[in-house]
């Protein structure tokens, strides 16, 4: 009887010790301790510059380890929004175990660019680093905020609307002029017009709206722009290139009818085929036979108004449109679509399909 009595009280204990061993091995992780974000600082401003080498470094983000009360791999996420937002449309730039992250100039004025802040303005930002263990949505932590300013730009060409007859008056919809480079104010683009019209300014956040900067002919129709006291700019219906100004406030619309030529086409180059405008599209179409041909020497080209002072071709056969550029070849004989894009102000584009 003591020898069972014995045997049970080793039993118990034993159980007794392993389940005390087996509590010690037990790790608990619990939320202690939040990242401190060391830079960026508050306040601290960045403006991107677009003519600097884009691989050079932007920003450094760098922050201490949190705490789960006990050692453990911890992941870092690095989050940024805009600011007033509370973070509902962050952007996580990173999730990594380092505690700092660098980013250059390309990728980081593209985040900022995303997050809707206008170009060449100074916004705000917030940032905040978001530390998990495991399941990132289980026992996350959170930094304090930190609030930048940051100029980003765009690599696009400044552009202003023409809204007027031909499209309902409507600058969210309007066809646009583009400048020929940053900080220029000459601007040009290809638009059908038909009766009267105006040009609109973007607004700070890149919309083209009423209520912002708009231009209208001085009331002698000589070409000068005004903007107070304006009256509409007016034009018989037709395809134009039309070109303003905003600086030296001066304006025209040349009509340009457009027609394909080359040993390509029916008519060689004696002559040009008239290509037609197609209103739902923005864009100049035509059906023709067009036979094999190989550039640069043979093919086709697009010219305005009969005449070669103003030509298109494709230099390298990239796609990409030049003016007096070179020959467009054709690479099979047969009956094609032919589609030249003007719609997009300086970045001209066409298409051969083959039907």
């Amino acid at each position: 009887m003591k020898n069972i009595f014995k045997i049970t009280y080793l039993f118990t204990l034993a159980l007794i010790l392993s389940s005390c061993s087996d509590d010690d091995d037990k790790l608990t992780l619990a939320s202690e301790e939040a990242s401190v974000i060391n830079t960026p600082t508050n306040g601290q401003e960045f403006i991107l510059n677009p003519l600097e080498e884009q691989t050079n470094i932007a920003i450094t983000f760098s922050w201490d380890h949190s705490s789960y009360g006990t050692p453990t791999g911890i992941d870092y996420s690095v989050e940024i929004a805009a600011s007033g937002t509370d973070f509902s449309e962050a952007r996580t730039l990173a999730t990594l175990s380092n505690t700092y992250f660098t980013m250059n100039i390309a990728d980081f004025n593209a985040v900022v660019s995303s997050l809707g802040l206008p170009p060449f303005v100074s916004n705000t930002v917030d940032i905040r680093i978001k530390s998990t263990v495991g399941d990132p949505s289980q026992l996350p932590q959170y930094s304090d905020t930190v609030t930048i300013s940051v100029t980003p730009f765009t690599t696009d060409l400044p552009r202003i609307a023409v809204p007027g007859n031909h499209q309902g008056w409507d600058p969210p919809t309007a066809p646009q002029l583009a400048s020929s480079a940053f900080g220029e104010t000459d601007y040009e683009g290809y638009v059908w017009l038909d009766g009267e019209y105006k040009f609109v300014a973007p607004n700070q956040t890149g919309d083209f709206e009423w209520g912002n900067t708009d231009w209208g002919d001085n009331g002698n129709f000589n070409g000068f722009l005004v903007v107070d006291d304006e009256v509409n700019c007016t034009a018989t219906t037709g395809y134009y290139l039309v070109k303003a100004d905003t600086d030296l406030l001066t304006y025209s619309a040349e009509a340009h009818s457009w027609g394909v030529i080359g040993n390509a086409t029916p008519t060689g180059w004696d002559s040009d085929t008239d290509m037609i405008y197609d209103p739902a599209t923005r864009t100049l179409r035509l059906t023709l036979d067009l036979v094999a041909q190989e550039a640069p020497d043979n093919g086709l080209k697009f010219r305005v108004n009969d005449d070669w002072t103003i030509n298109l071709g494709d230099t390298g056969g990239d796609g990409t449109m030049e003016f007096s550029g070179d020959n467009i070849g054709v690479p099979t004989s047969g009956n094609y679509t032919i589609v030249l894009d003007l719609s997009n102000p300086r970045e001209y584009s066409y298409s051969l399909i083959l039907n």
